[in-house]
């Protein structure tokens, strides 16, 4: 017998669980010294009042996303994913990680070099992933966004950028790479996660710049997402859950903007309906 999902009251687009004791990627940047589990997770959505939550694998993990898995298999009724996998992934491991509710992959392109993610196997790739309706999500600075965006939402996937493209400081309308990155927005396949500014140094003066910069590129707000980016990696110190959702609803004061960005968009990207 399946579990009803709850009714959609919110959706935190973008979070990460792991263990310490995981095995790692030898190249990663980062290694966490805690434990982040699904429980402390859902714990946080319950406290402000969120139905639902994407797990998104994080890049020191790799392409074993046993653990993101897992945690699905445990909380079918609320929760979808994000993974990473190497481009050479088989259908059936794509079937295995739908059946347990992924949508997409991951792209951390920070510190990669850009041209390791274009050519026929990557397209391929894209386009199985667009077949199966999922999507590829970017995490990568705003400077060259542009040089590897347009041809992933050629092959007809959807796209999601991170945390609103990292644009250090803000945007600067002058800067030819910061235009370039707004007029992807324009896309009607490309989405933006409103997620993680402290991540790109932007305070929340610059992110309300930042905000109706994006949302006149973009035409409205119908492609925008929130993320609470938890555990906040290598920025515990600095900010927490509460913070990221107030942030959040002082960016969006008006009760329909908010519900159309923590309901509606994750909940038509992300397949979230309640009788999943």
């Amino acid at each position: 017998m399946s579990i009803a999902s709850p009714a959609i009251t919110g959706i935190d687009s973008h979070a990460h669980i792991f263990r310490q004791d995981l095995p790692m990627v030898a190249s990663r940047r980062y290694s966490p010294h805690y434990d982040a589990l699904v429980e402390q997770y859902l714990a946080h959505l319950d406290r402000h009042g969120l139905s639902h939550g994407v797990l998104i694998q994080p890049s020191f993990l790799g392409a074993d996303n046993g653990f993101m898995v897992e945690a699905l298999r445990r909380h079918p009724e609320r929760l979808r994913a994000v993974a990473v996998v190497d481009v050479t992934v088989s259908d059936a491991e794509l079937d295995e990680l739908a059946a347990a509710g992924v949508v997409g992959i991951r792209l951390n392109l920070i510190g990669k070099q850009l041209q390791e993610y274009t050519g026929a196997a990557w397209n391929a790739l894209f386009e199985r992933l667009a077949g199966r309706g999922w999507q590829v999500e970017i995490q990568r600075g705003i400077d060259d966004l542009a040089q590897i965006v347009p041809a992933i939402v050629a092959t007809g996937v959807n796209l999601v950028i991170d945390h609103f493209g990292l644009p250090t400081g803000g945007i600067d309308a002058q800067n030819p790479d910061h235009q370039a990155f707004l007029q992807l927005l324009g896309d009607s396949r490309v989405w933006l996660k409103l997620s993680a500014a402290y991540r790109s140094k932007t305070d929340p003066l610059q992110c309300a710049a930042v905000l109706a910069q994006v949302r006149a590129a973009a035409g409205g707000i119908e492609r925008f997402l929130w993320g609470s980016d938890w555990p906040n990696t290598q920025f515990e110190d600095r900010t927490d859950y509460a913070e990221q959702f107030e942030l959040i609803e002082a960016l969006l004061p008006d009760a329909a903007e908010r519900h159309q960005v923590l309901v509606a968009n994750p909940a038509r990207l992300f397949g979230f309906s309640n009788n999943r």
